[in-house]
């Protein structure tokens, strides 16, 4: 069983809630019928049911009995218009701005997780990375205990002896442009969690550059030690190693020539990028040319589940989005 069925396998077993405010998007309808089909989440669809309907006849798509939601017909209008000034009255939040931003799908759904209403969201299909996590960071604001949120892609590669039997983190390739040592921190913390919650098996992490060992010398490689020193001294149960050039991280052969020793090198399933540039560059370098699935942006650090999307992504990828926000879900 692939990565992502097993994942749909353990959604079955406490079914959630899921919203969709894109669902005028003709992918986001496709999800929904594949979801309904495979039954291992509930959505939510928040657009105008007429629209919606139209579409779903139009593209032959059974989407009959799933919960569409009007934000400006809904019964829940005024409350969630009280809700986020509620949230956000030390922000200067007026009841004027908060009646027209409960009609933006997003804040509506945000707003219906917030409320219990549901226990999860999806978007980026159609909007922006920001436009999703601005209103996620307003109305659901961050996890207990959490300093940074991060993005994450889990990558599943065919035919890949590396890695988790070809799954991998690869952590941060969607938010943080420029992490400092502290940041590195949080996102390597955070993945290593969110590997084990989704993968179930143990984070082993490398912290990525275009050196190992010391092999070469500037400010760019000198973070990524830093980095690595400091993580190790702050969380000692966790298997870490750096700085590895990609090679040495997930190659074994090369990892014996490379870092001797290293419990890590060689076997390395979580990927830490020094930099959003490489992040972003190596996710999408994989997903192309490696053919490989790419499950994400995923968040991790807020208090909810909420995933973006790439605005490239297909009707398959939201099915997989969903399938691991379910998943996270239960974690809650």
């Amino acid at each position: 069983m692939n990565f992502i069925e097993s994942v749909k396998q353990r959604t079955k077993q406490d079914i959630k809630t899921i919203v969709l405010p894109e669902a005028e998007d003709i992918r986001v309808l496709e999800a929904t019928a594949t979801i309904l089909k495979e039954k291992f989440a509930n959505v939510v669809l928040v657009g105008d049911e007429e629209l919606i309907g139209t579409k779903a006849k139009e593209n032959n798509l059974e989407i009959e009995g799933v919960k569409i939601v009007n934000p400006s017909k809904s019964e829940n209008y005024e409350k969630y218009v009280n809700l986020l000034v509620d949230l956000r009255k030390n922000k200067g939040m007026t009841e004027e701005e908060a009646k027209k931003l409960v009609l933006d799908p997003v804040y509506y759904g945000m707003l219906m997780v917030k409320a219990g209403e549901a226990d999860g969201l999806v978007s980026g299909a159609i909007h922006s990375t920001s436009d999703t996590l601005r209103p996620a960071l307003q109305i659901l604001k961050t996890a207990p205990n959490t300093k940074l949120v991060s993005a994450f892609f889990v990558m599943v590669v065919p035919n890949c002896e590396y890695g988790e039997n070809g799954t991998f983190i690869f952590a941060d390739c969607g938010l943080n442009p420029n992490p400092d040592i502290d940041g590195l921190e949080e996102i390597a913390k955070a993945s290593s969690k969110s590997f084990k919650q989704l993968v179930q098996k143990e984070a082993k992490i490398a912290m990525l550059s275009y050196s190992t060992y010391g092999s070469a010398k500037s400010d760019l490689t000198q973070k990524m030690i830093d980095a690595t020193n400091q993580i190790k001294a702050n969380n000692p149960d966790l298997m870490i190693d750096g700085e590895l050039q990609l090679d040495a991280a997930i190659i074994p052969e090369i990892a014996k020539m490379k870092a001797p020793g290293s419990k890590v090198a060689g076997q390395a399933n979580v990927l830490i990028f020094p930099d959003l540039n490489a992040g972003n560059i190596g996710y999408k370098l994989v997903q192309r040319f490696a053919k490989a699935e790419a499950y994400g942006p995923l968040c991790q650090g807020i208090a909810k589940p909420v995933n973006d999307l790439s605005r490239g992504c297909s009707a398959q990828d939201i099915v997989g989005v969903v399938a691991i926000t379910a998943l996270q879900a239960q974690n809650i």
